[in-house]
């Protein structure tokens, strides 16, 4: 039984505080938030509540720490952490430059503890349905993978809205998304695009649009949008023999794929409501197959999200006790860092920024 101390008690820190209850391998005994009603309300909850984050990271009774503040001091809490003998698990993101996460790299190491990063949307249902069914060939050889997440409230109030503290929606959402997309592709990203937009909060980006491009010439299109009214599916996968969408996080959707292959073209044009068109006439119907995609399982939501804590205390708690390596790493970290630091320059300059990494 590891003992776990919290810096940062706001939204997630709470959240991790909930969903490692009844975890069976290690216990939440103290935190430290800025906030002093923070403070007051996990005292309520029964948990200890340092004066400072150097006391808690201090206390010889804290085995592992949890850095769930804002992304600017993630750096230097996560390093001062193990430099006193902590192992760390970190929010995403892990920090806000590739300079940062790499002293906390050069920390790990020095000081010889695990350091990882709490990506559990690599868990989340509608990206592994959609990766199962385009790794099992459902729509033959994915060229085109489109990942939106979509919202029209604008982004919440307080630090994701200020640029010192790492807001905005690339770091917020898109660090997600782009490791989802990279556990998925195994190769190098070597052109990045993207437009971002600040549409109402004029310090960060409250939307944008990113296009990545792999060495093989498979591309990703990922947008995060605050200001969508009418939202686009969860996931839209073009294959050289059919196409895959799933609609939301209720995980509905289906595959329209290739069955009989239509290589004679008619000499006559055929009439839409667009106008006449030989490419864009539709398919007959023998030609193609539907085939529903869902999940299945009727756990709800809160069920899932307490097991994808889990994963990633299970293969951070793993690797402390050398039973497995990490399957969430600071090397993965740090390619989707420098993915977004070149998402960041590629809007600074409209430009595209080759790349190998």
């Amino acid at each position: 039984m590891y003992n776990l101390g919290i810096i940062g008690f706001g939204g997630m820190g709470h959240h991790h505080f909930e969903m490692l209850e009844k975890y069976p391998r290690l216990k939440v005994v103290g935190m430290f938030d800025v906030d002093p009603e923070r403070n007051k309300f996990a005292e309520s909850l029964g948990l200890i509540a340092y004066s400072s984050a150097d006391e808690l990271i201090v206390d010889e009774n804290i085995d592992i720490v949890l850095v769930a503040t804002t992304n600017e001091v993630h750096k230097e809490l996560s390093v001062k952490a193990m430099a006193a003998g902590k192992h760390v698990i970190c929010e995403k993101p892990v920090t806000i430059t590739s300079q940062e996460l790499q002293e906390i790299m050069d920390a790990a190491e020095k000081y010889k503890k695990v350091f990882t990063i709490n990506h559990n949307r690599r868990t989340n249902k509608d990206f592994l349905l959609m990766k199962s069914n385009v790794e099992d060939g459902m729509i033959g050889d994915p060229y085109v993978i489109e990942s939106r997440v979509e919202g029209s409230r604008g982004m919440p109030k307080g630090w994701r809205t200020l640029k010192h503290l790492g807001g905005g929606m690339m770091l917020d959402w898109g660090v997600h998304l782009i490791d989802q997309i990279m556990c998925m592709i195994d190769e190098k990203v070597v052109n990045v695009f993207c437009k971002m937009y600040s549409v109402h909060y004029p310090e960060v980006d409250d939307n944008f649009r990113l296009t990545m491009t792999f060495e093989s010439g498979k591309t990703a299109h990922i947008e995060v949008g605050t200001n969508n009214y009418i939202t686009h599916p969860r996931w839209h996968v073009l294959g050289s023999q059919g196409t895959l969408r799933i609609d939301d996080w209720d995980c509905r959707g289906n595959i329209v794929r290739c069955v009989e292959k239509e290589n004679i073209w008619v000499d006559e044009i055929v009439y839409t409501k667009a106008g006449p068109t030989k490419t864009m006439a539709p398919r007959s119907e023998k030609s193609t197959e539907t085939i529903e995609i869902f999940d299945a399982s009727d756990e709800p939501w809160d069920v899932e999200f307490v097991r994808s804590i889990h994963v990633v205390y299970d293969q951070f708690l793993d690797a402390i006790d050398g039973k497995a390596s990490l399957t969430i790493t600071a090397e993965q970290a740090m390619r989707v860092m420098k993915v977004m630091e070149a998402a960041f320059e590629s809007d600074k300059t409209t430009m595209a920024v080759k790349c190998e990494i």
